[in-house]
């Protein structure tokens, strides 16, 4: 869900129109009927608005999320089939269109219900009003781990469950027999006593004219046979040989190329632009001024992309030329000093009295730590292509929130929403990246100069300079210590809050807490990054336990779990992982281990890492991780999700660093913004828990413990305590650290 809290969603929804309101009239009702004729095909059926079913008994799941090698289409399936009873040889998926109709409202729903259960009697009208606050949000989002846990739970099981019984009903009506005598099983409704069977696709044609029970009976766990088992990914043949089409490898005919240059600086404005050398150049058509960058389109990529380096851009200026990353460094301090007791002070969590416990122990340890801008680096740069036609566009893109980007293109250039067609297509990486609007919008802009399609492509270059970047960040950790160095006040301060808001309170049993932050106003444009603010407040948090573990002359597990005894979850996750790796066993000299553990997006993941500090840079060699989102749904994607995440985590813990220079950013590819490659990748092991709890996620969890993990094994291998990213510089060795170990306050 991004930026937007649950207070924050309600209160947008109230505010947008009165959509809770409006929905206690309002009620979903059976709105596949209308939808069928663009949903549906010659010989296709579209029981609800999530489930399509053939004539030769092709079960299809319509999924309102993009596919970003996560598995999401085959997850989806996988949860519909199981409560549809379907035969999963017989399965398929189909992406959802950028259209009101399949606006997201059961992930809205469940993401603010938590799981709740809802009255039967409500239920419908509760789903109306969700439908209207989802449309309302342009919600369609892939992002936050929300699609297992949120679509899934709430909406694709509920669509398979109902959808098996609408078929039984229509079965049981069709022979005359009570429908508690019918089951349905692998694509089939079987009635024992009088040895029929007969294929769903018998009944589809009389069940879609059924209204869906909003409240089917799902199944429990026990009775699972598809859930909780490594299917064949779906997406997996296309990708493999080649005929999947990420947006990247749309061919269009007619089709031009465009290279873009965007301002150098945030902010900046073109002042003037000398195309006259470009001209000449051969396979030029034309040269774009978008006010805020400029685009040369040709009849190739290269071509444009040349062209566009050798154009004269003059670009206004914004008061920020001047600007370093130590001015906004040296900004994190002033306005974190600033904010103490003042009303600039913002409060996160206060319980208990901390600052005055502090004052009262025995022992008092604070460290600083501070971690850099990130940018998401996706292995396919941003792109799109789009075709405008008078008052009709047409985009081909990959995006995580299709809708609105369609929205935003409306909104941005005044074309009607109905004029909009969006064709998602598979994303080569995101992260989050590809969730905002500036380069769907940026592409139709260019589209509306030329008379066809055109296809623009960012460079790498530009890919690294134009981020939405994962924000710099500094925190100072006070903990007051009793006599035996346990904690009894936990003053924790830090830069910059965004989401998920709980990211910033630690799981430890810990009296007396205030949490708090200083907001720092600066021109980096803020994106979300794969886990948000569990990756700053993950190295924070868990490099400041280490510490006092230390300080405690206590083993750092041991003393985590002391400090976890009513967090059996937590706990369980400590121990799977010891297990795995060993803990407390001897390591060889300049080798050392270190754990984390950290909760996001509902998910427990504990991680240890194996660290080797004997060479120029630490290099990570083998990582163990011990995962609890209650329950795996495909445990093969599950595991590497987690094992995408610790790479990914662990590129941004020893290379990842953005910096500041004369107000612009100073990386521009893979060779002054390195990313883990197959020689440095470590061995990694997973153990997967299912724990019942409610479920959680897995795309984002694996990323925040990696850091820590790794920078409390360098220190149990070195004694050097390591409390800023990224721990390896450029030219070989450790990073610098402030500081060797706790400091008495």
């Amino acid at each position: 869900m991004g930026k937007w809290t649950r207070r924050g969603v309600i209160a947008a929804g109230i505010a947008g129109g009165g959509v809770f309101a409006v929905g206690v009239a309002l009620r979903e009702g059976h709105r596949a009927p209308g939808l069928a004729g663009r949903m549906a095909g010659d010989g296709e059926t579209l029981v609800n608005v999530w489930v399509k079913l053939s004539e030769d008994n092709i079960v299809t799941a319509i999924v309102p999320h993009a596919e970003m090698g996560q598995g999401v289409f085959t997850s989806m399936a996988q949860m519909l089939a199981e409560e549809m009873d379907a035969d999963w040889n017989l399965v398929r998926f189909e992406q959802a269109p950028a259209d009101e109709a399949y606006a997201n409202y059961p992930l809205a729903r469940e993401y603010l219900l938590g799981g709740a259960t809802v009255p039967g009697l409500v239920q419908d009208t509760l789903n109306g009003g969700f439908l209207r606050l989802s449309q309302s949000m342009s919600l369609q989002i892939t992002g936050g781990s929300t699609a297992v846990r949120f679509t899934g739970q709430g909406g694709m099981r509920i669509a398979g469950a109902a959808a098996r019984d609408m078929l039984i009903k229509a079965a049981a009506r069709d022979w005359q027999v009570p429908r508690r005598t019918l089951r349905a099983e692998k694509s089939y409704i079987y009635h024992d006593a009088s040895g029929r069977a007969a294929p769903f696709s018998d009944f589809a044609v009389a069940a879609g004219k059924l209204s869906p029970p909003t409240q089917p009976k799902l199944k429990s766990p026990e009775a699972y046979t598809l859930m909780g088992t490594s299917l064949p990914r779906l997406d997996l043949a296309g990708k493999v040989d080649g005929s999947a089409e990420f947006s990247i490898d749309v061919q269009l005919p007619n089709l031009r190329h465009a290279a873009v240059l965007s301002a150098p600086v945030f902010g900046a404005r073109t002042v003037s632009v000398d195309d006259s050398g470009v001209a000449r150049m051969p396979g030029i058509y034309k040269t774009v001024n978008g006010g805020n960058f400029v685009a040369v389109i040709a009849d190739s990529y290269w071509r444009a992309e040349q062209a566009v380096a050798a154009l004269d851009v003059t670009w206004s200026e914004t008061g920020r030329e001047a600007l370093g990353q130590a001015d906004i460094d040296a900004q994190f301090v002033a306005d974190m000093a600033r904010a103490v007791d003042t009303e600039a002070e913002r409060i996160d969590v206060k319980a208990g009295q901390a600052r005055q416990a502090a004052q009262e122990a025995p022992h008092v340890i604070e460290a600083d730590y501070t971690v850099p801008y990130l940018a998401h680096a996706a292995l396919e740069p941003i792109n799109a292509t789009a075709h405008v036609q008078g008052d009709k566009v047409d985009i081909w893109i990959g995006h995580q929130n299709p809708l609105g980007a369609r929205d935003a293109i409306a909104a941005e250039l005044d074309f009607r929403k109905k004029d909009i067609t969006v064709h998602n297509r598979l994303l080569g990486g995101a992260f989050g990246r590809k969730s905002e609007v500036d380069y769907p919008i940026m592409a139709v802009r260019i589209a509306q100069e030329a008379d066809g399609p055109v296809k623009m492509i960012w460079s790498r270059s530009e890919d690294t300079k134009q981020d939405f970047y994962r924000p710099a960040s500094r925190a100072r950790i006070i903990a007051g210590l009793d006599t035996d160095h346990q904690p009894l006040s936990w003053d924790y301060q830090f830069v910059h809050k965004h989401e998920p808001v709980e990211a910033s309170d630690p799981p430890y049993d810990i009296a007396n807490k205030l949490i708090h932050y200083a907001d720092s106003d600066n021109p980096i444009r803020f994106g979300a990054w794969r886990s948000v603010d569990h990756t700053q407040h993950g190295f924070f948090i868990e490099s400041f336990i280490d510490e006092l573990a230390h300080a405690a002359n206590a083993d750092p597990l041991t003393y985590r779990r002391n400090l976890l005894l009513d967090k059996p979850r937590h706990l369980a996750a400590l121990d799977a992982v010891a297990k795995a790796a060993g803990w407390g066993r001897a390591t060889a000299d300049g080798r050392g281990l270190g754990v984390a553990i950290v909760e996001s997006f509902g998910t427990i993941v504990a991680q240890i890492a194996e660290v080797d500090t004997t060479g120029p840079v630490p290099r990570v060699v083998k990582v163990w991780a011990a995962a609890d989102p209650g329950f795996v749904v495909h445990p093969d994607g599950f595991k590497a999700q987690i094992e995408g995440g610790i790479i990914y985590g662990l590129s941004a813990a020893l290379y990842g660093n953005i910096t500041v220079e004369n107000g612009a950013i100073s990386q521009s590819n893979f060779h002054d913004y390195p990313v883990v490659r197959m020689d440095d990748a470590p061995d990694i092991s997973i153990t997967l828990i299912n724990s019942g709890a409610q479920l959680g996620g897995g795309g984002e969890p694996g990323t925040p413990p990696i850091a820590p993990a790794v920078a409390n094994a360098i220190f149990a291998a070195s004694g050097r305590r390591m409390r800023s990213l990224p721990l390896a510089v450029p030219d070989g060795g450790l990073a610098s650290a402030p500081e060797q170990g706790p400091q008495p306050a």
